[in-house]
């Protein structure tokens, strides 16, 4: 039995080394290419302090993807559940420190963020329970609740925009020189990085993930962890959506279209499998700063070349070809791993 133990555990750390340093150096050599090449625009305090603030909005938004795709799932429900989050607590807002309201702003803010958590958390309980107890597949469920989550939030609204700016001093303030936004990132990802790493719940997810399985006669209820995992991206969702609002002064249905395909890319570059399974905190978080250098450095050298519109057309044409090309290396890598797991033992023997 100990032998056995004590040849597995390599395999387990190694995959983490390889894509903590191969993430590590992508993010060093495109921070230090963009400095080169944008001197004195790219590396300054002013765009340091900018990146920090802009990290958040699709940032937190990729643990609700990591979560997910551990079990072997995926939430493209979350921008949805992130604007309709944000817009009822706008309402809240707007409707608690009108003419004639009493409630001191501090309590309206306090009711209107726990109203986002709430509509969050909501959509992730209808998320899960499509997913764990209906047994729908978590793209086709997430791909319907997703429209049904913009749809509300369309008709809520009829279509403008809720503007408040109650909330400006989270996404615009600052403690001890750190944006609020980045902070919050922080909170989550240690908050992550504990329940993944320490918790009975993150075992169960990465052994979900693993082998169904295998979870499944080990006694792990499939269906809870199921639940509480998509609760838990909802509820990401809805702190998203608060950001949102207190980045932008504003609440609308179609804010962040392009943070799915994002959210995806960053869990994806970070070594998280497809399959599930596999994934860990370091490597999304280190996927994030990258695709962050990689989005403002494109911005400001597209922005010198071409117009602001083709600047943001080669974005997305950048994240969507450094998706398919992770995707592949992925692949193969993978693929490599396999067929030395399964010639071990013979060597061995």
């Amino acid at each position: 039995m100990n032998p056995s133990v004590s040849r597995k555990s390599p395999t387990i750390s190694l995959p983490f080394d390889f894509y903590t340093l191969r993430l590590f150096i992508i993010a060093l050599v495109i921070f230090v290419a963009f400095s080169l090449l944008l001197p004195g625009k790219f590396f300054t305090v002013l765009n340091m302090q900018s990146m920090a603030v802009q990290l958040p909005e699709f940032g937190i938004l990729a643990f609700a993807i990591l979560i997910t795709m551990l079990t072997g799932g995926i939430d493209l429900s979350i921008v949805g559940a992130a604007n309709l989050s944000a817009i009822v607590a706008a309402m809240i807002l707007t409707g608690l420190t009108g003419e004639g309201s009493g409630m001191p702003l501090a309590a309206a803010i306090l009711v209107s963020v726990l109203g986002a958590l709430l509509v969050g958390s909501i959509c992730g309980l209808i998320n899960g329970l499509l997913v764990s107890r209906i047994g729908i597949t978590p793209i086709l469920a997430t791909l319907g609740t997703g429209a049904i989550y913009t749809g509300l939030s369309f008709v809520i609204t009829g279509g403008p925009a809720i503007t408040t700016t109650q909330l400006a001093f989270i996404g615009n303030g600052s403690i001890l020189g750190l944006p609020i936004p980045i902070i919050v990132f922080i909170v989550v990802v240690i908050a992550f990085a504990i329940l993944l790493n320490r918790t009975v719940f993150g075992f169960n997810v990465f052994m979900l993930g693993t082998n169904p399985t295998a979870a499944l006669f080990s006694g792990i209820n499939s269906d809870s962890v199921l639940l509480r995992t998509y609760w838990l991206a909802g509820l990401i969702a809805g702190l998203a959506g608060i950001i949102f609002l207190a980045r932008t002064n504003s609440a609308k249905p179609d804010f962040g279209a392009s943070f799915i395909l994002l959210t995806v890319l960053i869990a994806i570059l970070g070594g998280v499998r497809y399959t599930g399974g596999f994934g860990t905190v370091s490597g999304l978080v280190l996927s994030v700063l990258s695709i962050q250098f990689l989005s403002t450095g494109l911005n400001m050298l597209m922005l010198e070349w071409f117009p602001s519109s083709a600047a943001i057309f080669f974005r997305q044409f950048a994240w969507g070809g450094l998706l398919l090309g992770a995707m592949v290396l992925n692949y193969y890598a993978e693929k490599r791993r396999s067929r030395q797991a399964s010639s071990k033992p013979s060597n061995e023997s």
